[in-house]
């Protein structure tokens, strides 16, 4: 079983089960996978073997019956996420020896649900623009997006089968889409941030990368991030932030969904998506028009969302020059001169702060009439395939609107662009329907495999 690191979870899980792979052999084959592509893939700031490996062996030891809903998954953890078993470095040279007192809460619920957390893996700097040292999984001269770059390489690269990020802007659902992995950024709030490095508190997302969208709904799962107000009826919402709370676990719902109501929307940015893009875009929705289980539409938003983009934007700059006000008091010499730049900006941009946030309560406003005549939303997740690696990460313009409204995305793969290289699309869906959302792009991903198997016969 040499490709053990890049099998899905519920792969791993069932062979976990059976005892036919102990979490040993598996995270065995992680390290391993990790050694043959690191040197050139530079996903993971730390990795400790012999901490990852005593983790593993002590899981063997748990009776069946009291084995938690992750035994013996390895995961890679974002290194903006506080582990009081590794050191925590924000991607800052300021905190290169920094060793947390405790772990994120978010941490503490993987342990308890029975993975092996098998290190950190890169961020940008503080979660920012200024790129570490990862490259693309499937072209080493390009960027594998940020800000949680190593996490969704390193799930590229089939080296770990899971691996948490952050989204402020565009963090999550962008590397998802250029390294060709699955990406969920849950709905605001259900995943706690507290242990999480803050960025723009008002946007911060814990969200999970996986090979496949059941794998990421089952790590979401045991972490707190499937709210239970997606069992009920209406779009519901959050169950706060920074408590992760979930009144109760429902399971996660299997098979095809008849009669799910995509709404295609090219949304107020679809002018700058390149041409060559956009008609890749268009013919996977038509595909998806076109599966019998499914009723599409043309989804037109209304006119104040086009003011969304700009609102994320000013809102996130003015929360990261607070938060790293400290940072920068004290070591503003050891800060990148674009992380600089942005903290200039913010200090500049408080005169929109109040508007930001009035534009982004009025949308959140009109959701129910936007999602009123469908179940979730098709739109473009990136502009085009990952750019070469001097070009920086990327353009988060596409999610940051849905970060802003506080929905559930899930970025899919399937699509590639003219290079042949990894596209995504994103499935969003109202805030706290994040059951509704994981279906849909479940069904999204199979269409797009289908189209993807028959275009290789």
């Amino acid at each position: 079983m040499s490709d053990l690191a890049g099998r899905t979870v519920a792969e791993l899980s069932g062979l976990l089960r059976a005892d036919e792979v102990s979490a040993t052999e598996l995270t065995t084959a992680c390290l391993d996978a990790i050694d043959a592509r690191e040197a050139t893939l530079h996903a993971w700031t730390i990795v400790d073997a012999e901490l990852a490996l005593a983790r593993a062996r002590e899981l063997d030891g748990v009776a069946p019956e009291n084995r938690g809903p992750l035994h013996g998954i390895p995961v890679g953890v974002k290194d903006i996420i506080d582990t009081a078993d590794l050191p925590t470095a924000y991607g800052s040279a300021i905190y290169a020896d920094h060793r947390p007192d405790r772990d994120a809460d978010v941490v503490a619920r993987l342990r308890t649900a029975g993975a092996v957390i098998l290190g950190k893996t890169v961020t940008t700097e503080f979660a920012l623009f200024q790129p570490g040292p990862t490259t693309n999984p499937h072209d080493p001269a390009r960027t594998p997006g940020g800000s949680s770059s190593g996490s969704a390489a390193a799930v590229g690269a089939g080296t770990v089968p899971v691996a948490l990020g952050t989204q402020t802007a565009g963090s999550v659902v962008r590397p998802a889409a250029f390294c060709g992995v699955v990406g969920v950024k849950p709905t605001f709030g259900v995943v706690p941030t507290r242990g999480v490095k803050a960025c723009a508190p008002s946007l911060d997302t814990v969200g999970v990368f996986a090979r496949d969208v059941d794998g990421a709904a089952h790590v979401l799962r045991a972490i707190g991030g499937v709210p239970h107000e997606a069992t009920g009826g209406g779009t519901g919402g959050g169950t706060g932030r920074g408590t992760g709370g979930v009144a109760r676990q429902q399971p996660y719902p299997t098979g095809r969904e008849r009669g799910l109501r995509v709404g295609f929307t090219r949304t107020h940015d679809w002018g700058i998506v390149p041409r060559d893009t956009r008609s890749r875009i268009e013919a996977a929705a038509d595909r998806l028009a076109r599966d019998p289980d499914v009723d599409m539409a043309e989804v037109d938003l209304p006119e104040p969302f086009g003011g969304l983009t700009d609102a994320q934007t000013f809102l996130m700059l003015v929360e990261v020059s607070r938060s790293l006000r400290d940072e920068r008091a004290r070591h503003g010499d050891r800060l990148s001169p674009r992380l600089r730049e942005i903290l200039a900006a913010g200090d500049r941009a408080g005169w929109a702060y109040d508007a930001a946030l009035a534009r982004i309560h009025l949308c959140r406003g009109l959701l129910d009439d936007v999602f009123a005549p469908v179940d979730v939303l098709l739109a473009p997740a990136v502009l085009g395939e990952a750019p070469p690696l001097e070009s920086g990460t990327g353009d988060p313009v596409l999610c940051r609107m849905w970060t802003a409204l506080g929905t559930p995305a899930v970025a899919v793969p399937g699509l590639t662009g003219p290079a042949g290289l990894p596209l995504g699309l994103q499935v969003i869906a109202p805030p706290g329907r994040d059951d509704v959302a994981l279906r849909a792009a479940r069904q999204v991903a199979e269409v797009l495999a289908s189209d993807a198997a028959g275009a290789a016969s």
